[in-house]
């Protein structure tokens, strides 16, 4: 029984355990877009622009904005910059070798890059969204910019004009946990270069766009719950015929 009790403790400890064995920057959470059309399509328009460059989203089709309210037409005017047809898949023409070469890696597709990350930090969305609030410029990075959740990452900072540029600030402090080690402690950012945003403008416009990735990753996802619903309230109602069925049958029977 004690046994038991230890392997339970460790199993609910495991979650916590492999975060922190990460060394991870504290997430923030993301604002939720999933009922706000305008924020989704807003989204939208960011993710065409700056991560349909690189990132493929091939699981998706630009069609499937039409749920987000957006005709054909204005798909066609505004979001269609990689491809000739509104069905077609969201593809990018930059090839896995060139990425390579460039960035040390290709591009990840983005698809469902919420769910993948959801794995890794608990929320997807948490992660994407502390993620692109994070860069900042470092000169010692062969893209010249570095990341507080992906230290080292080979991506560039691809909405720096939008948010400026940014230095990050480290203090050395003692780690008392490593027998005295100095270690550098993350002490704030600071602005260098304005962008054409100001901050909140863009966080908003970073929360936009990480509601659209969440919504991409599962575009009948609020159908989905909808009729979860309503399949909840038939079997609770079948659940309550059968049982008064059930009582009725054994009745006769006695």
């Amino acid at each position: 029984m004690k046994l038991l009790k230890k392997l339970i403790a460790v199993l609910a400890l495991m979650p916590a355990l492999a975060f922190a064995n990460e060394g991870g920057f504290p997430l923030e959470h993301a604002p939720d877009r999933s009922k706000d059309l305008a924020a989704l399509q807003h989204g939208a328009k960011i993710f065409v622009n700056y991560c349909l460059n690189c990132h493929a989203a091939a699981s998706m089709r630009y069609n499937r904005m039409r749920d987000l309210g957006l005709s054909e037409d204005q798909i066609k005017g505004s979001l269609l910059f990689a491809s000739d047809k509104v069905g077609d898949l969201m593809k990018v023409s930059l090839s896995s070798k060139d990425a390579k070469e460039w960035f040390g890696a290709a591009p990840p597709d983005l698809s469902v890059i919420t769910r993948a990350k959801a794995s890794e930090a608990g929320s997807g969305s948490d992660w994407i969204y502390t993620y692109m609030r994070t860069f900042y410029k470092d000169d010692t990075r062969p893209t010249g910019w570095n990341n507080m959740v992906f230290p080292n990452v080979g991506m560039p900072h691809a909405m720096w004009e939008l948010q400026g540029v940014r230095t990050a600030k480290f203090e050395e402090e003692k780690d008392e946990h490593e027998g005295g080690k100095i270690v550098h402690k993350f002490a704030g950012f600071e602005q260098v270069k304005p962008g054409k945003m100001t901050k909140l403008e863009y966080d908003t416009a970073v929360a936009d766009l990480v509601g659209y990735m969440e919504w991409m990753a599962e575009p009948a996802q609020s159908t989905r719950k909808r009729l979860g619903v309503w399949v909840l309230l038939f079997l609770g109602l079948l659940s309550v015929l059968a049982w008064r069925l059930n009582a009725s049958y054994w009745k006769e029977v006695k």
